[in-house]
């Protein structure tokens, strides 16, 4: 996984940003990460206490859930790529669940794995950021191939399909499902394979710099680096802080 949350602002479209647009070609694909940059987690900890608290009667402090969420996370993207199929998956989030245990207070370590691994998912929760939809939309009139390429097990596809994005997408590409995570060239090869596009009709973009700027980069396509927030401009990338300037009008 990514970071665990966004802050959501206005688009805004730079002068920098606005003459790149202006003189690059409209790409016939777009590659699109997930975490960061469709879907947000939206904060694990309060409703983490609060599942604790409904389901077992019991009380953690916001730090006490914060550091098992925290290490639940570590674990979690550190073997992510062993849920590659739906029964590697459960295992895999058995595990996760048991260093959550792990990590809870002394008392915790008497509940039931599978009620705790319930608690679990349910703390865990995605949204869409306001702008995809409508970029999305846009790409789609337009006649863009649009495939996500997502460090992320295979419950990614069931996660886009509830918020309603899975429709708008050509594919979705794992690195569970594929077998090799962002920043390789060859999972972003295989994006483009599915997409039908050479390297130079594509763009991707992620909110990541070690795997979508750099794996794009090294797979042959123009990475644009996606800010969700006040972060420094990074010299040499094209940065944007909305997927809605991917609409801008080219003048």
């Amino acid at each position: 996984m990514d970071d665990l949350s966004r802050s959501r602002t206005a688009p805004r479209v730079s002068d920098s940003a606005a003459a790149m647009f202006a003189i690059t070609p409209r790409p016939a694909a777009i590659l699109l990460d997930a975490l960061g940059t469709l879907v947000a987690l939206e904060p694990p900890v309060p409703r983490l206490r609060a599942e604790l608290a409904r389901r077992f009667g019991l009380e953690v402090t916001e730090e006490q859930a914060a550091r098992a969420i925290m290490a639940e996370i570590a674990y979690y993207r550190a073997h992510l790529d062993d849920g590659r199929d739906e029964a590697a998956l459960a295992a895999l989030r058995r595990r996760c669940a048991e260093v959550l245990r792990s990590a809870l207070p002394g008392d915790c370590v008497r509940l039931e794995p599978e009620r705790l691994l319930e608690a679990l998912l349910a703390s865990l929760r995605f949204s869409a950021f306001p702008d995809v939809r409508p970029a999305l939309e846009a790409a789609r009139e337009r006649g863009q191939r649009l495939v996500v390429v997502s460090n992320w097990d295979v419950s990614l596809l069931g996660v886009l399909r509830d918020l309603g994005l899975e429709p708008l997408l050509d594919a979705i590409v794992t690195s569970a499902a594929f077998g090799e995570r962002k920043p390789s060239p060859a999972i972003f090869a295989h994006a483009l394979a599915l997409a039908g596009v050479p390297a130079g009709e594509a763009i991707h973009v992620g909110d990541s710099l070690d795997e979508d700027v750099a794996g794009a980069r090294a797979a042959g396509i123009e990475p644009i680096l996606i800010h969700r927030g006040d972060g420094p401009a990074v010299p040499g990338v094209r940065t944007i802080s909305s997927l809605a300037e991917l609409t801008a009008p080219k003048v």
